[in-house]
């Protein structure tokens, strides 16, 4: 690292959505890759591999403690885990740290219930997965459904795959239109889902209500405040 280089970090946590890290990981890489002006970190609380919801297990670079003052921060989603991470007081306490100078505070899918927990959400227009959308207001952001949203230093990502969407937005933000279409490019990033678009009204709502339900609550046993908090306002 020099020390005109921009940290872009990587949030990791026990549990998380795999595609939420490294789709935007993989693109802001390449921006690294292209622009020494930036480099990619992932940071966690110990450097020890971390289990997903996957069978992939994720190492960190970095500890919290190496990385305190980023340029950019990103947190990624998930499921149960994810709720137990919006009351890890170690994450939470390091992302208010690093948020508070950082220059971009994002997230991707649920990601954004953490910054939230961290209190960085505040009188933000936000997303999240579309399934808990509802739930932000009860962290005091205004659900938007969009792909991503933009407000100021915020941006957060809907769920999963949207995160590399972000991220090339991110590009474009940092290193201009150029930059994000090599980049866009390099990872031949071009979606034709065989299934078509999603059509969005007509959701599978009724269908994965109930998982939506196990996942607060389960993930949220032991903090009844903050589950009551997010579903007095869904």
């Amino acid at each position: 690292m020099t020390d005109e280089q921009k940290t872009l970090a990587f949030v990791v946590y026990p549990g998380l959505t795999p595609l939420d890290l490294v789709g935007p990981l993989q693109v802001l890489s390449a921006l690294a890759q292209i622009d020494a002006a930036y480099r990619t970190v992932v940071v966690g609380a110990t450097k020890e591999p971390l289990a997903t919801d996957t069978p992939l297990r994720i190492a960190p670079s970095h500890t919290f403690d190496e990385v305190p003052a980023p340029f950019a921060v990103l947190v990624p989603g998930g499921g149960v885990p994810t709720m137990h991470a919006m009351a890890d007081e170690n994450l939470l306490a390091w992302l208010r740290s690093a948020a508070d100078g950082a220059e971009l505070v994002t997230s991707v899918c649920t990601g954004s219930l953490v910054l939230g927990a961290a209190g960085l959400l505040e009188g933000k227009r936000a997303t999240t997965h579309w399934m808990f959308r509802d739930l932000l207001p009860g962290l005091g952001a205004t659900p938007v459904a969009e792909r991503w949203v933009e407000d100021g230093r915020v941006l957060t990502a809907a769920g999963v795959s949207a995160g590399i969407d972000l991220a090339l937005h991110l590009v474009e933000r940092l290193a201009g239109r150029e930059v994000a279409k090599t980049v866009q490019f390099g990872i031949e990033y071009d979606p034709q889902p065989p299934q078509g678009a999603l059509d969005w009204d007509n959701p599978p709502y009724g269908d994965l209500k109930p998982l939506r339900e196990h996942t607060l609550r389960e993930g949220l046993a032991e903090h009844p405040q903050l589950l009551e908090r997010l579903l007095a306002h869904a």
